[in-house]
């Protein structure tokens, strides 16, 4: 079991960082903690990251270090988390304008177009964290082979639901945005909606599967 290096963000949150690289089994453990610590009255918000956990107490901690004390001793005995979460399946319009790096990711990897496709749909992927923007999922699962790094410069704007690749994991745009991942497609379900409760389509834990649709 890997222990977090743990570092005071001022008097008020604590930054708990597991050392790389970043493993579901590392994630699981992560959720079971946070799981675990948004119960204790001290704290107002907890947030799971990629590989980090933060704690946000209700007001200035006077001692930090019995805080962080508990932190480690919580890490040490809790378990990770076994729930497998929820599988979705995500639609996905692959290529063409939906998809504009398509063509250079199957450059970059040496496969075709239609191997990159394949590959990229018939993985099961883990959502990890939400960061970046309100439902921006970051997913690993990805086939290392399909590895292909961000672009040097970002787009000012990607539409909403594009699916794309940043370096080693994949992920969906829920907004439009700028970013620099490498659009392979693009989904037509709404990733965030302010007006639905839970506001966000997925969550960390859930399983994920992306399906080829034709336009």
């Amino acid at each position: 079991m890997q222990l977090p290096h743990l570092h005071a963000l001022g008097d008020s949150a604590l930054l708990c960082n597991l050392p790389p690289p970043a493993t579901l089994k590392h994630q699981q453990h992560i959720w079971a903690v946070a799981q675990a610590s948004a119960d204790w009255p001290e704290i107002s918000e907890v947030v799971p990251g990629m590989n980090n956990l933060m704690l946000i107490f209700k007001r200035p901690v006077e001692d930090m270090q019995t805080v962080s004390e508990r932190i480690m001793q919580t890490w040490r005995h809790i378990h990770g988390a076994q729930d497998p979460g929820r599988q979705i399946d995500i639609p996905v319009i692959y290529g063409g304008a939906d998809g504009p790096d398509l063509d250079a990711v199957a450059r970059h990897t040496g496969f075709s177009a239609e191997e990159v496709v394949a590959r990229h749909s018939s993985a099961e992927y883990v959502v990890y964290f939400l960061g970046f923007m309100p439902g921006f999922a970051y997913m690993g699962g990805l086939d290392p082979l399909l590895a292909t790094p961000r672009h040097a410069e970002p787009r000012m704007s990607i539409p909403a639901g594009s699916v794309g690749i940043g370096g080693e994991q994949t992920g969906i745009y829920p907004l439009a945005s700028p970013g620099g991942w490498q659009l392979l497609g693009r989904t037509p379900l709404a990733l965030f909606d302010p007006t639905n409760n839970p506001p966000t389509l997925l969550r960390p834990g859930d399983r994920v599967r992306f399906v080829p649709e034709h336009a």
